[in-house]
């Protein structure tokens, strides 16, 4: 692998998920974080997977555009969803699995998901993540 392009910095204090603070060397982020609810914690903040999952979406979602791009393909509308789920493993511990739902505009079915699988090959959160947890990748043409 070749040198490092850019360098993103974050630190994690106090209690880290439960009521902890999640902030970036540049302070463009400082976020308070919390258990979701869902997992018996009180909410009110965010939480690792959903900071994940805006990471992925958004990521995902400009390598879909760079796809689309170089295809010469124009899109007139998209978006990207994320699902990132926090599973309980055999044996303990916790593992990942994810979704990723891509939404496109102004192609037909066979185009959005030849952009999708595309962007999948080119995100680097997809290419980090393949092999280690199950994902899958969907596309909509609205």
């Amino acid at each position: 692998m070749s040198d490092a392009v850019y360098t993103a910095i974050a630190t994690s204090t106090g209690d880290g998920r439960r009521g902890g603070r999640a902030a970036t060397n540049d302070e463009a982020l400082d976020l308070t974080l919390a258990v979701p609810t869902e997992m018996g914690g009180a909410g009110g903040g965010t939480n690792p997977e959903q900071l994940f999952a805006a990471g992925w979406a958004a990521c995902f979602h400009s390598a879909l555009k760079a796809v689309a791009a170089e295809r010469k393909t124009t899109i007139s509308d998209s978006a990207v969803i994320a699902e990132v789920q926090l599973r309980s493993q055999d044996g303990g511990g916790f593992g990942l699995a994810a979704d990723l739902h891509v939404e496109l505009s102004g192609v037909d079915q066979a185009t959005a998901d030849e952009l999708a699988e595309a962007a999948h090959a080119m995100c680097p959160y997809s290419n980090a993540t393949r092999g280690n947890i199950p994902v899958t990748v969907d596309a909509t043409v609205a």
